[in-house]
């Protein structure tokens, strides 16, 4: 499901919406973001996942990750079919705020699934590698090759061919400005 389409559709539970604005474009779209630690990620890699599932973390990205959370991080399942991986002492807040989603509504609870019934916890090893479960790397598709995409307070872990799919609809025009940025030029 596109976000326009999924914020549209949910415009009547606006604190669904402005969670997937806070996951999807973290908070502000175009990288801007206020991060614990100062760190800003941005920059995307192409990384092969070994025969264990592990993908090495850029060395450029690896104090980010581990300074502000202790090395602890949270990997979890996205509705675009990747997923996110944010240092923990980041992901809590959202976290808490999904767990207050009404029980009784379908809606949020489908996102409580997918965020937190996805949710592990992880720890970059010493070799600066984190193991991305056979559950995540099933739901999103990731086979061998993925990419890591800075999203200004996490990442984005695509399979290869899904994030080529989204660069293809981006580059024809369909994927279109986000809501606030039709004024926005480079």
């Amino acid at each position: 499901m596109k976000s326009g389409i999924l914020r549209k559709s949910l415009h009547f539970l606006p604190f669904i919406t402005a969670l997937h604005c806070c996951i999807c474009a973290t908070g502000v779209y175009f990288g801007f973001s206020k991060n614990i630690g100062g760190f800003v990620f941005q920059g995307a890699s192409q990384i092969n996942l070994d025969v264990k599932g592990r993908l090495a973390v850029p060395v450029k990205h690896r104090d980010g990750l581990s300074t502000p959370a202790g090395g602890k991080l949270v990997l979890t399942a996205h509705p675009d079919k990747c997923l996110l991986l944010y240092p923990q002492v980041t992901w809590e807040p959202i976290r808490d705020r999904v767990m207050k989603f009404p029980a009784m509504n379908k809606t949020a609870s489908v996102w409580k699934r997918m965020l937190i019934g996805f949710a592990e916890e992880i720890t970059v090893d010493n070799a600066g590698r984190i193991l991305v479960s056979p559950e995540l790397r099933a739901f999103a598709g990731i086979e061998k090759q993925i990419m890591f995409v800075g999203q200004g307070s996490h990442f984005e872990v695509w399979s290869l061919n899904a994030w080529n799919e989204q660069l293809s609809a981006l580059t024809s025009g369909a994927a279109g400005l986000p809501p606030g940025t039709e004024d926005f030029s480079l």
